[in-house]
């Protein structure tokens, strides 16, 4: 499945219907988000972010979109984020959000809250410290530095390249296909066990080693003696 969103200050409300709704799509198993009109999501769209300017009212728009965004990360669905054009700010903020991000020729990702004297609030700074390090993350952050996808690739922020490449003509849907592609290749198999080992990566990454060995156990439970279990034992398949 894929969500295409757009990205004013309407964004914020649309996400978090987005997130209701696979939050209850049980047999789901991948996602890319991607955003409008070859954009990802330029910080130059919101306005209404940038019309709030007072403190509490700003520290409730952040802990809404802290919300949404760890709702997001935390579904039981391997989700990539699909760069196209520019991811800004809180753009840039919304890929580190998916498990994965692809980029095609000429998209940039930037962190550039501290042109605009302040830092990352949705949650984007601690969560790219976790993909790129903390060195790296510094980097991006104090630097506002645009991140194009070969340094992207380089720093484990991108995955890969999709898309025409360097010379070729641009043709619709191209790099849509090719995400989809990229993903079936995590996504093949059982709804059930797609999403189990999402479960167990995510409590391997977020809770303290007892609480993530209890988790696996309980999910391993949910899987042992399964449809998919008994099947493949069935057809004696081997590991390859």
């Amino acid at each position: 499945m894929h969500s295409q969103l757009s990205c004013p200050g309407t964004m914020m409300l649309e996400l978090q219907d987005h997130v209701s709704q696979l939050e209850e799509w049980t047999e789901g198993k991948g996602l890319i988000v991607r955003g409008d009109a070859g954009t990802f999501c330029s910080g130059s769209d919101l306005n209404a972010v940038r019309a709030i300017s007072d403190p509490q009212e700003g520290m409730k728009m952040c802990m809404f979109m802290q919300n949404v965004l760890t709702r997001l990360l935390r579904l039981p669905l391997i989700s990539v984020a699909l760069v196209e054009g520019r991811a800004l700010g809180g753009g840039a903020e919304l890929t580190t959000s998916c498990d994965f991000r692809l980029m095609t020729v000429g998209s940039e990702i930037r962190f550039v809250h501290k042109h605009m004297g302040l830092v990352p609030g949705w949650g984007g700074a601690a969560r790219l410290v976790r993909i790129v390090g903390s060195q790296n993350a510094l980097k991006l952050l104090a630097g506002a530095q645009k991140v194009d996808p070969a340094y992207a690739e380089q720093i484990g922020l991108s995955d890969g390249v999709v898309g025409p490449q360097e010379g070729e003509a641009a043709e619709a849907g191209v790099a849509l296909g090719e995400a989809e592609q990229w993903l079936s290749s995590f996504t093949r198999g059982p709804a059930s066990v797609i999403q189990a080992v999402k479960k167990v990566v995510l409590s391997g990454r977020e809770l303290p080693l007892e609480d993530a060995l209890r988790t696996e156990r309980d999910v391993f439970g949910t899987v042992w003696g399964g449809p998919a279990n008994l099947d493949a034992l069935a057809r004696k398949s081997k590991h390859k």
